[in-house]
């Protein structure tokens, strides 16, 4: 990274990682549930040098803050005010969204409220939609919501190599980049991850809700990026996606599961082209709302069709 701002909210401190910060051009890159911000470093110096990246590190992750009040803070309620405050301190009125995994959710949420749609001028999903398979879900929440401890460095790096696979990563030294920038030493000697372990109740505090609802409400340019072995985000519910919303820009990346790293010219030529295509014109959000409610009922009675043939 180029910069490092830091960003209060309320008694958090959130560390935004900075990329090419006198560019033209701005966008937010907000990752995954498990991860922080520096994994946008090759993506931004693909994205290249008119585009300022800023990559927030979420609360309980990386650089930033670990909550006293997990069941308060580690929510995506929680993460929509910690975004706009970031986009409050950078000043900025609307800019691009591309997100990984969470951090894509995040930005789907904040497209879709009435008060905060204004802010995101376009989203780049990144292996995450409205709709995830519950066995690959439950599988993230099995394996964040216990604590990880290695007695050497080199069996975290070999647990990184196991688990984070559908990266799609090529090459020791990108893997041991990954370690170096994924570990955290415990006062006994041992290793463990950057992140706060209580970061993983959040599938437990978290308020479901309707999110085929929030897609469909959602009107500015969109796209979906898909891991072609994904665990997490099936095609038929990418196919769904465009079905509601006719106008998505699809990429499906081939040798990546959940979710591919945004680190070569063939993840990220695509996403450039998609951030620099004019917007058409998109419904306003009342209409959107109405069109939501009847794509549902819809979707509703064909399955119901379905299955009594």
């Amino acid at each position: 990274m180029d910069a490092l701002e830091l960003v209060r909210v309320r008694e958090l401190e959130v560390a935004v990682r900075v990329w090419h910060p006198e560019a033209p051009r701005t966008l937010i890159a907000w990752h995954g549930l498990a991860r922080h911000g520096g994994d946008f470093a090759d993506f931004a110096r693909l994205l290249g040098p008119r585009w300022r990246v800023l990559a927030p590190d979420t609360p309980g992750r990386g650089l930033s803050s670990w909550s006293l009040y997990p069941a308060h803070d580690y929510l995506y309620s929680h993460y929509m005010t910690i975004a706009v405050a970031v986009l409050d301190h950078f000043e900025l009125e609307r800019v691009p969204w591309v997100g990984t995994s969470m951090g894509g959710l995040l930005g789907m949420l904040l497209a879709a409220e009435d008060a905060t749609a204004s802010r995101i001028e376009r989203l780049v999903l990144n292996d995450v939609g409205p709709e995830l398979d519950p066995d690959g879900l439950a599988e993230l929440a099995t394996y964040f919501g216990v604590p990880h401890r290695f007695c050497r460095f080199g069996e975290l790096e070999a647990e990184l190599r196991r688990h984070y696979v559908g990266f799609g990563i090529e090459g020791d030294d990108a893997w041991r980049r990954l370690a170096l920038e994924s570990a955290r030493r415990l006062p006994d000697g041992s290793w463990t991850y950057h992140y706060d372990p209580r970061i993983g109740e959040q599938f437990i505090h978290d308020t479901p809700r309707d999110t085929w609802a929030d897609w469909a409400a959602i009107r500015c340019p969109l796209m979906v990026i898909r891991g072609a072995d994904s665990p997490l985000l099936r095609t038929d519910s990418v196919a769904r996606m465009a079905e509601a919303q006719p106008g998505l820009v699809r990429l499906e990346v081939p040798g990546c599961g959940h979710a591919p790293m945004l680190d070569r010219d063939s993840q990220v030529t695509p996403i450039t082209d998609f951030l620099l295509r004019p917007a058409g014109r998109r419904r306003p959000a009342a209409e959107a709302r109405q069109v939501s409610g009847w794509w549902q009922r819809l979707t509703g009675w064909l399955r119901t069709l379905r299955a009594d043939r």
